[in-house]
């Protein structure tokens, strides 16, 4: 999220010093010189995470109420599991998929945005769309209306430590993915299946655990999550539902990357 702001800074000092004369499409030079700048901002990132410790997710993103809900594209294009598979493409890959897919932008201005031959672009705008419908899932999320009921069953049942009513919830291959950067307790690796993942949360909201922790519930990514705080953000804890049950938890607890929490954020296209 900071370097999202850092670059639309960035971008937003250089377009000031524009000659706007000379600018003959607004839309596209804006493009090209944000997505250079957000180009760098991802190269140095992977840079830094091949050293990370443990999982490694994309900071979450407190949507305000109701936020790009009626957008399906959009809404897609910011939740958990589309982020952390966009993370498999390159750099230049995920450029072209988001300003494509996303945004809608042809490929000509796509080509002058991230510096390639139209050809090129066209070839890996195919190749992008391919490796994300591969490995998307192949069931849409759950309605807003599921998302609520399924969501206060799992606060019930894993706040009352109901085994069975949490089983019952949780997908066969359910998965807990934790984000700590080896800076706070959390698994290091992904846990895999129901009894497990069940095992995890018991443990989490056993009785005398939180403490004084407090339990919000919110829309992060577009998705139903909980916010633990105390006198600090502890956590920040996505569930993902599809169809009827929960397909996967994201656990987000690295202080770095729960600063931009605190406030919610408007996104369109």
């Amino acid at each position: 999220m900071t370097e999202s702001d850092d670059v639309l800074q960035d971008s937003y000092l250089r377009w000031a010093e524009v000659d706007l004369a000379t600018v003959r499409d607004t839309k596209s030079y804006l493009a090209k010189l944000v997505t250079r700048q957000a180009l760098n901002a991802l190269r140095a990132g992977a840079r830094r995470r091949e050293d990370y410790v443990g999982s490694w997710l994309p900071e979450p993103l407190l949507l305000a109420e109701d936020d790009a809900s009626s957008d399906v594209v959009l809404a897609e294009s910011v939740s958990m599991a589309m982020l952390v598979l966009l993370e498999t493409l390159t750099p230049d890959e995920r450029a072209v998929f988001v300003l494509r897919e996303v945004f809608g932008f042809g490929h000509h201005d796509i080509a002058a945005a991230v510096g390639r031959p139209v050809p090129t672009v066209r070839q890996m705008a195919r190749r992008a769309r391919g490796h994300v419908q591969a490995r998307r899932r192949r069931f849409a999320p759950a309605d807003a209306a599921t998302t609520a009921r399924i969501t206060e069953r799992f606060m019930t049942a894993a706040t009352t430590g109901d085994l069975a009513g949490l089983l019952s919830l949780l997908a066969p291959d359910v998965v807990w993915t934790a984000d700590s950067g080896g800076k706070t307790t959390a698994a290091r690796r992904p846990v895999v299946g129901a009894e497990k993942v069940a095992a995890v949360l018991l443990s989490m909201f056993r009785q005398g655990r939180l403490g004084d922790l407090r339990i919000q519930t919110a829309n992060c990514n577009n998705m139903p999550a909980m916010i633990l705080s105390g006198e600090r953000l502890e956590g920040v804890f996505l569930i993902e539902i599809v169809e009827e049950r929960i397909t996967g938890f994201y656990a987000i607890r690295n202080p770095d990357k729960l600063l931009a929490v605190t406030t919610p954020r408007q996104i369109s296209r």
